[in-house]
Parts: structure tokens; C-alpha cells; sequence
């Protein structure tokens, strides 16, 4: 009898537990470790993601004291788990549990997050014990994916690269700068400037525009600016998925189409009424903007399944 009534709870604590499981993990960085969570299907994964973060201060889930609180990051893993397939995402250096990481200004450049990309690669495949990862690259991130598997290194399975710029960051830079509206001499000194960070130079930049140009992030910028996302694709020899949404507030259309244009073996996928942070939105940009500080609003419909399936396919 004892054991008769123990068994419906027993089997009730079976069926709680069963479904993806989180567990944090982290790995060694100079000057203090990086931390994130490691997602894992029910059952063995079929593959593994490491998610890698856009620009600023984005968290393991995608958010940002900037305004951003839309999770996209999380619930992307949350759905390739419901598909099979582990992920890793990771606070960036100086963010979440990796506050400490942090160097200092002038001591941080975009090379400092292809090197972390790495360190995760690493970490993705010990804890699943598969051969290669997927990464899955959101707006800088996708820089940093192209940039992370430049040499086709063999533990990369492919790319996903969602909502990245086609151009390099100067040119967009020049763009908004053009836009803005200040002096034109003012104009003049700053593209005056991104063209000697262009050049691998430091500049001396008006007190005007020390937000954009202090010496501090001149390390960064020269680094960053250095990297062309069209070049870069055209080396990867793996499969390639290109994620586009026709909403997109920060990269259009003929950024994807740039990307698509310069590699034969990629998938050009526009999702439309899609906006950056992958979420169904109108063009209206206040409408658009509202759903970055939604985390309760799921991603759009296909997001998942496309990047799922495209990770799963048979090859």
C-alpha cells in the first residue's frame, strides 16, 4: 500500500522534470571569468548553438540597459530546444555575472569578441560532446560570427547570421553621420576622422564629437572598422543561413541581400513584418521600437522552425 501511493508522485516528479533543462556554466577570461547558460534538449541534442550577442551591453538573453528588454536571445534557444537543439548564450564582458570581465575602455577591441567566441566554441562542444557548433550570430553578433570562422575552423558546423549589416560599419557610420543634422564643417571633421580609424589610425576629433570619437574607443573603432562582413562571408565554406526581417529598423534588406550575393552556399530568408529583435512589427517606428521592451511577445512566426530547420537539415 505504501508503495502503491507512492507512485503517483513519484511519476508526477519524473514528468516535471522531463523537458529542456538550464544549467550556468562559464569559462576562464582575463581579468575574471565569463558566464552564461547552457539549454539542453530533452533527450540527446541533435546540435548545439552558441548564440552570439549584438553590439553594447546585450546579456545572455539578448537585453540591454539601452532600451532593449525583448529576449529575443532566450526565447531563440528556448524554441531550437523544442526542436533538439542545445544552446549557449553568454553574458558579454562587463555585463550580468560578467561584470568583472570587463577591461577598460581603451583596453577592449571587436578582436576581444572573436576571441570569446572562441572560448565558447570550446565550451559548447565539452559539454555536449558534439563535433561542431552552429553559431548563431543577432546584428554585431553576426560580425562576429563571420569574423570567428574566418579560417573555417572544422569545429564551426555553418552560420546563422540574423538581422547583420552587409557593409562595413564605416560605411553605415558615414550614412548616419550624413543624416544627422549638424554643421557641415562638423560633418566634414568626422569623416575626416573615420577615415583615419579607417586607415588603422588614431585621430584627434573635435570636443563636439568626443561621444562617438575619445581616444578611449578609438582601439574598438579601428578594430571594428577594419572588418567587412561581405568580404569575410566569401571565405566560409560552410553552409550559411542569412535571416532578414522586412521591418528592421537597423539593417535593411540589401544588407541580407549583400551578404547573400557574396556566398553561393547561403539561404536568403526575409521574413516580412519581422523588425531587428525578430518580433512581428510595422514599420511605424514608435510601433516598432515598443516591441524591444516586450519580453512576453514571442518571436515571429518562422523565425524558429526556419533557423531550426536550417541548422537540422540533412547535409
Amino acid at each position: 500500500m505504501i508503495l502503491a501511493a507512492a507512485l503517483p508522485t513519484l511519476v508526477l516528479s519524473t514528468l516535471a522534470l522531463a523537458g529542456p533543462t538550464e544549467t550556468p556554466v562559464s569559462v576562464a577570461a582575463d581579468p575574471a571569468p565569463l558566464h552564461g547558460t547552457l539549454l539542453r534538449p530533452e533527450g540527446a541534442p541533435r546540435a548545439v548553438a552558441l548564440m552570439l550577442p549584438g553590439s553594447g551591453p546585450t546579456d545572455r538573453d539578448g537585453n540591454s540597459p539601452l532600451g532593449v528588454a525583448a529576449a529575443s536571445t532566450r526565447l531563440l534557444a528556448q524554441g531550437l530546444a523544442d526542436h533538439g537543439v542545445a544552446s549557449l548564450r553568454f553574458d558579454k564582458r562587463g555585463v550580468g555575472q560578467s561584470a568583472a570581465a570587463a577591461p577598460s575602455e581603451a583596453e577592449m577591441t571587436f578582436d576581444l569578441n572573436i576571441a570569446d567566441a572562441r572560448l565558447w566554441i570550446d565550451r559548447a562542444l565539452s559539454e555536449t560532446g558534439l563535433s561542431c557548433v552552429w553559431l548563431v550570430g543577432h546584428s554585431e553578433g553576426a560580425l562576429v560570427a563571420l569574423a570567428a570562422a574566418r579560417d573555417n575552423d572544422p569545429r564551426i558546423c555553418g552560420l546563422v547570421l540574423l538581422a547583420g549589416a552587409g557593409r562595413k560599419a564605416c560605411d553605415v557610420l558615414r550614412e548616419q553621420l550624413e543624416a544627422a543634422p549638424m554643421p557641415e564643417d562638423l560633418k566634414n571633421q568626422a569623416f575626416a576622422a573615420i577615415l583615419d580609424l579607417e586607415d588603422g589610425k588614431t585621430t584627434q576629433a573635435p570636443p563636439a564629437l568626443a561621444s562617438l570619437f575619445r581616444p578611449s574607443v578609438q582601439p574598438y573603432m579601428i578594430s571594428w572598422l577594419a572588418l567587412d562582413p561581405a568580404d569575410l562571408i566569401v571565405d566560409f565554406n560552410g553552409p550559411i543561413l542569412i535571416g532578414q526581417g522586412s521591418t528592421d529598423l537597423q539593417t535593411t534588406r540589401q544588407d541580407a541581400e549583400t551578404l547573400h550575393a557574396a556566398n553561393w552556399n547561403t539561404r536568403l530568408v526575409v521574413w516580412e513584418g519581422v523588425n531587428h529583435v525578430l518580433k512581428t512589427a510595422p514599420a511605424d517606428r514608435a510601433a516598432n521600437l515598443a516591441t524591444y521592451a516586450d519580453p512576453a511577445l514571442p518571436l515571429a512566426s518562422g523565425v524558429v522552425d526556419d533557423v531550426a530547420g536550417f541548422i537540422l537539415q540533412p547535409r
